[in-house]
């Protein structure tokens, strides 16, 4: 009786004490996660108001011509590597780090490679039908163009697009890619002769 007693005690404690490790390890995984997240949060968008500062984005599109939100891209990834930072350690504290974090790695590159494609993929046509156009100056600042229907001035024309302005004053955006494939007409504008006024008028 006394040995089956004490078998009895001796489980009970090795079980408290196996829980009261987990609970503690769950406990500091969660106030980890909230930590990690908040921290990312709060660097994320200091990043964005230190960029801001210098006026990172309109700088950068009046030298290249292309609109990027380098300020709005910089705030997420600064965000979003911290909490993946802090999964890591998370992942790590809870013993399931290496097999977690194969699949996380491999998740977030599958993700960089696929944001990256569709990302370059309008761009690169755009930039090399830019450039020759550029090169070639085929249109210039000023000009009246028809395309696909719409008649406008050319008002800008940067690496990836070129902006005619209509009669009616809207701006309208056009690929590069596509003004270099498609049909464009050169509008000519008949200037009104004014009437010489003789002396005796």
């Amino acid at each position: 009786m006394g040995n089956f007693t004490n078998t009895v005690v001796d489980a009970y404690y090795t079980v408290r004490e196996s829980t009261s490790g987990i609970v503690y390890k769950f406990i500091v995984s969660i106030i980890l996660l909230l930590l990690g997240f908040i921290l990312g949060r709060i660097l994320g968008r200091l990043m964005y108001r230190f960029l801001h500062s210098f006026e990172v984005n309109r700088n950068f599109s009046k030298l290249s011509g292309v609109n990027v939100k380098i300020e709005e891209i910089a705030e997420t990834f600064t965000s979003y590597f911290i909490y993946f930072i802090t999964i890591v350690i998370v992942l790590q504290q809870v013993g399931l780090a290496t097999t977690i974090l194969h699949m996380i790695a491999g998740g977030i590159i599958i993700l960089l490679i696929i944001s990256t494609f569709l990302g370059v993929k309008d761009f690169i046509p755009n930039a090399i039908a830019g450039f020759v156009i550029q090169r070639s100056q085929r249109y210039r600042i000023g000009e009246v163009i028809k395309v696909k229907g719409m008649t406008g001035k050319i008002i800008s024309i940067t690496l990836v697009e070129t902006k005619i302005k209509n009669k009616n004053g809207d701006i309208i955006f056009i690929p590069n890619s596509v003004l270099n494939k498609t049909e464009v007409i050169h509008v000519s504008v008949k200037k009104k002769r004014r009437k010489k006024r003789s002396p005796s008028d």
